[in-house]
């Protein structure tokens, strides 16, 4: 039954084709193109809303420099928004519980902050590994301590991302599970458990937007202490 449950997980394959790459390219075909005319539907001006306001909200606090991540940002907000969502659908996959596909995302997002920082500003970017004033006894401990919360940064946005989903499915899983046994035995109990379970389902919509919101918010703050 354990094992069962890790098996939403396991990425599912089809005549030996991983089906993981269908999961990753579904999201950019379930949006409307935006068209020439002048005047557009309903669905198109909300998306174009809130693109709109949510880079202007994620480049507010970068400089103009910054600005050249507007549309790399963007697109992995909506992009993480969702395959995070999809994954709540019945019978689907998620690829954001995937470590590996999350550290793809972070790792090298992360790195160009990085060089982008060394390259621009070496002396500020240098700078954050020793904070002003520190006794110069603590120098080499701080040097050391500063690197490795630097160089762990792109793990804990991975980890982060993988940990939050992952858990919310399962318990979804584990709840559900209950429900049915429950049900022939226990009616009373099954029906309060539908109702947590509707609610974690609810719970769990608002944690795949924010994990998705929190994840590229991370990304500009990096961007932000290098640009």
């Amino acid at each position: 039954m354990m094992t069962s449950f890790f098996d939403q997980f396991a990425s599912p394959y089809y005549l030996g084709i991983p089906l993981i790459a269908i999961a990753i390219a579904l999201p950019w075909v379930l949006y409307p193109t935006p068209s020439s005319r002048w005047i557009n539907n309903r669905l198109i001006t909300i998306q174009g809303w809130f693109i709109n306001r949510f880079t202007n909200q994620l480049m507010l606090p970068l400089n103009v420099g910054g600005h050249k991540w507007a549309l790399l940002l963007a697109s992995l907000m909506i992009f993480l928004i969702t395959i995070n969502m999809l994954g709540l659908l019945p019978y689907t996959f998620t690829p954001t519980t995937q470590l590996s596909l999350n550290m793809g995302f972070a790792l090298p997002l992360w790195l160009a902050t990085v060089i982008i920082g060394m390259r621009n500003q070496p002396t500020i970017a240098l700078g954050h590994l020793l904070p002003e004033g520190t006794p110069i006894p603590l120098i080499p401990v701080l040097i050391i301590i500063e690197t490795i919360s630097l160089l762990i940064r792109p793990l804990a946005l991975g980890v982060r991302l993988t940990a939050n989903l992952t858990a919310g499915h399962l318990l979804i899983q584990l709840i559900a599970t209950a429900v049915f046994v429950l049900m022939p035995m226990m009616p009373t109990v099954a029906i309060l458990t539908a109702i947590v379970l509707f609610l974690l389902t609810l719970l769990e919509v608002a944690v795949a937007m924010i994990q998705a919101y929190v994840f590229v918010r991370l990304l500009s703050l990096y961007l932000q202490e290098n640009v």
